[in-house]
């Protein structure tokens, strides 16, 4: 005899149906990044002295594409991506703390770093503070830089490289020593302060060699002109390096934030993160 009961469980989803679990080890996981974030940085020099500055191919659009250098390459996309990442992970870590009742104070600091960050990305992707610079030169040059009074116009002319730096340069460094005083409270072991004075000494350097590289050839403060005679090396060949050699700090120094982060937001939720796929 046929049995016409429906079951009701029928079309139900079992309850004990079976479920992959992901377990990340948040012990490893962030000097893994960082390892990560450091060998491709140093592939992308590579191939900058390879492909680009060895003309390993003839294609000049090609050789662009690998020049480390310029703006428009594979090494700025990759410099975009991790700044624009790190931003992301201070959101997180804002709405984690957030959620953790944490104090108003500590909730606008996350939100300023967070802020500059994801400005950065857009900065580099767009070249703001070079347009910046480019529009603060053309002020200089108009008549309405001389009516602002001649004290502004001496101190302007008295700074010898690039103009985007008398533009920027105050708002980077007054948020740069802000991160750096947030973040040495935030981070309260060794292992992250060390690396977080690394990252904020390796972003200065990176920054020196960027105010270097605008100085004139007759400035008293260009080592590369020296570097060129000394070695005898060709002013090219000087000046593409230590541009190779910025971007790269540039790189590197985000590279060490970003570990920090992650590191950071796996501390302050589980010691062990799982993801679990149903």
């Amino acid at each position: 005899m046929q049995n016409n009961v429906e079951n009701p469980n029928r079309d139900r989803p079992a309850q004990n149906s079976p479920m992959a679990s992901i377990p990340v080890d948040s012990q490893s996981l962030p000097m893994k990044i960082l390892n990560g974030l450091i060998i491709a940085e140093l592939v992308l020099v590579f191939l900058d002295a390879v492909m680009n500055y060895g003309a390993l191919i003839d294609s000049s659009p090609l050789r662009r594409m690998f020049n480390i250098a310029r703006e428009d390459g594979i090494a700025t996309w990759f410099m975009v991506s991790q700044t624009l990442i790190a931003g992301l992970l201070l959101w997180l870590i804002l709405l984690v703390r957030r959620s953790q009742s944490a104090e108003r104070r500590e909730l606008i600091g996350w939100g300023i770093i967070a802020g500059f960050f994801t400005y950065m990305s857009a900065d580099d992707a767009s070249k703001i503070h070079e347009r910046m610079g480019t529009a603060f030169s053309e002020f200089r040059k108009s008549g309405t830089a001389e009516q602002a009074g001649g004290g502004f116009q001496d101190l302007v002319n008295l700074f010898p490289s690039y103009d985007w730096q008398i533009v920027a340069l105050p708002l980077l460094a007054g948020t740069g020593l802000f991160m750096l005083y947030f973040l040495w409270h935030r981070f309260e072991d060794l292992f992250a302060r060390k690396h977080l004075l690394l990252a904020v000494g390796i972003m200065a350097l990176a920054v020196v060699l960027d105010f270097i590289e605008g100085l004139d050839e007759s400035h008293s403060m260009n080592i590369y002109i020296g570097l060129e005679e000394i070695f005898e090396l060709e002013s090219y060949t000087v000046s593409h390096f230590a541009k190779a050699l910025e971007e790269f700090l540039e790189m590197a120094s985000i590279s060490l934030l970003l570990m920090l982060f992650v590191r950071h937001l796996l501390q302050i939720g589980k010691p062990r993160l799982v993801f679990e796929i149903h």
